[in-house]
């Protein structure tokens, strides 16, 4: 009777501590959760209302120099910038190692093809989103669109995996109907970053903003919501603002001379 009593007495106390190791490890995941949502809210709520400016240069053009994009991120912190849009995992690292704001992430080819409107290139694989994580970046940018991805990959994967290295995973869309099925696939932030740069967005407006789908992606989604495209103008950052704009991403209005001068070179055409 002792013997069946103690082996009994063990079983309780295996199940026992199973139970409360169970108990534990379920608290230690909760915790790191909480902390983890806190860390992504934290990062969301850092960019609201901000100017985020985005420093990028193709290789073939002077500014792309390692020392020249730094000196460029520099400067435009130094006027207040909100956080960075930067391309590759070389201005990555330089950002975070240099600057105390969140850094969005992305890859691009070195050559824009000339069918870009047709494919996917704005960080197109996971070995893309790997890099750009190993990189430090805090939120990874990506083509979200319902296009043919290469080596006909899943939205979906690349969004678990940014999340399971935990990072926010923001969403370059083109149409309202792209930005539904970001969110559903899981995006974090959407941004209007490919209106006018996909056949499905033929319509949009071709010199400026697409402040239309900004509207629509507020009102529809109950996301945060980026404008970043053709904004060249104060009063369109104001107006984008007024229509529920998380932030706002300039690019070439601050950082791309050579488009500043033809704008004024070819000021009648």
């Amino acid at each position: 009777m002792n013997i069946i009593f103690s082996s009994y007495s063990e079983s309780v106390k295996n199940f026992l501590a199973g139970s409360l190791c169970n108990k534990l490890l379920v608290l230690i995941l909760k915790t790191f959760c909480l902390i983890y949502n806190q860390c992504m809210r934290n990062i969301l709520s850092s960019i609201k209302g901000t100017i985020v400016v985005s420093v990028q240069a193709m290789p073939s053009e002077p500014l792309y120099k390692e020392d020249c994009m730094l000196a460029m991120m520099r400067s435009v912190v130094n006027g207040g910038a909100g956080a960075l849009r930067v391309a590759g995992a070389r201005d990555v690292k330089n950002a975070k190692a240099n600057f105390d704001i969140p850094v969005i992430g992305l890859t691009k080819p070195n050559v824009i093809p000339k069918n870009y409107k047709e494919i996917v290139y704005i960080t197109p694989t996971i070995k893309d989103v790997i890099t750009l994580v190993e990189a430090g970046a805090d939120i990874v940018a990506f083509d979200g669109t319902q296009r043919k991805r290469p080596e006909n990959e899943k939205l979906t994967d690349l969004v678990k995996y940014i999340h399971i290295n935990k990072r926010l995973a923001m969403a370059d869309i083109s149409t309202l109907e792209e930005g539904i099925k970001a969110k559903e696939s899981g995006a974090d932030i959407l941004s209007t970053t490919l209106a006018g740069y996909t056949l499905e967005s033929a319509n949009s407006p071709a010199k400026e903003p697409d402040f239309e789908l900004l509207s629509q992606l507020v009102t529809q989604t109950n996301m945060p919501v980026i404008l970043e495209g053709r904004i060249w103008e104060p009063q369109q950052v104001n107006k984008a603002f007024e229509l529920g704009a998380h932030c706002v991403v300039i690019g070439s209005a601050i950082t791309r001379p050579q488009l500043i001068t033809k704008r004024f070179v070819f000021r009648n055409k």
